[in-house]
């Protein structure tokens, strides 16, 4: 697939993927594993400016278990925001437009300038759909395991989905549309995936082939400029130390990416 078109998210129903969810108990020693890395301590990877970067959650969960994350992103020279996500639980669309969106708005505010996102799973197309609406707010994406060509997953994830689903149909009413959390929703939220990133946005797709919770080949662009494979499971890349270097070197590239665009001609 060219990178120059935008990619085909959610234009199909959710399907069912035959993968060894199991895998996913390994998370915790990437945990550990984490720990004992010197790029966790901040030792051999490029830092940080002081530019804002602000962390969304994955399906069902919240800002707190990408605690490890934070303290790192500080570490090497970065100002974290949490997403101020309760729990990844709602329509994505109405968490934008109360409180995620808010969030970039208030770190692009207080930073004086461009911001990165990095999300996690379902958090990674919020970034990015949050990236194509607020394009001059944003500098850079990074994704962590996210299907952002099409929702392929576990049929336990699905089955939780479609409950999370019935849940924000019944307390939500006319707040969101019938086919919300469907490939079939016509939401800004949705419109906004379909669209292609401008340039001015650098984009990275961090995924692994070990993923058991969604399929793997569906959380790439097919761009090898922007897509990152490492090893490990879905779960344990918001603790993968792998990730973590490939992180923070795409952010040290949006950084200068950034600095030649803001010199005069």
């Amino acid at each position: 697939m060219s990178a120059s078109r935008p990619y085909g998210i959610f234009l199909e129903e959710f399907a069912a993927a035959d993968i060894p969810i199991w895998r996913e108990v390994l998370c915790t020693a990437e945990l550990l594993l984490l720990h004992c890395s010197p790029v966790y301590w901040g030792f051999g990877v490029p830092q940080g400016d002081g530019s804002a970067v602000v962390l969304i959650p994955g399906f069902l969960k919240s800002d707190g278990y990408l605690g490890q994350m934070y303290s790192w992103l500080t570490r090497v020279g970065y100002k974290p925001y949490f997403s101020g996500i309760g729990q990844n639980a709602e329509c994505p669309n109405l968490l934008i437009e109360s409180v995620v969106g808010e969030s970039v708005a208030r770190a692009h505010r207080e930073s004086g300038r461009k911001v990165h996102l990095i999300g996690h799973s379902l958090g990674g197309l919020i970034a990015r759909a949050v990236a194509a609406q607020q394009p001059d707010a944003v500098a850079s994406v990074i994704t962590l395991a996210s299907p952002f060509r099409g929702t392929v997953a576990h049929p336990f994830i699905l089955n939780a989905a479609e409950e999370v689903r019935r849940r924000i149909l019944q307390e939500q009413g006319a707040r969101v549309l019938p086919t919300c959390y469907t490939g079939r929703c016509t939401c800004q939220f949705v419109e906004a995936l379909r669209q292609e990133l401008p340039a001015s946005v650098l984009e990275t797709a961090v995924y692994t082939r070990s993923d058991g919770i969604v399929d793997w080949r569906y959380c790439r662009s097919e761009d090898p400029a922007i897509d990152y494979e490492v090893p490990g499971t879905h779960l344990g890349l918001v603790y993968n130390w792998d990730a973590y270097s490939v992180i923070a070197a795409r952010l040290k590239a949006a950084q200068e990416s950034q600095g030649r665009d803001s010199k005069p001609s």
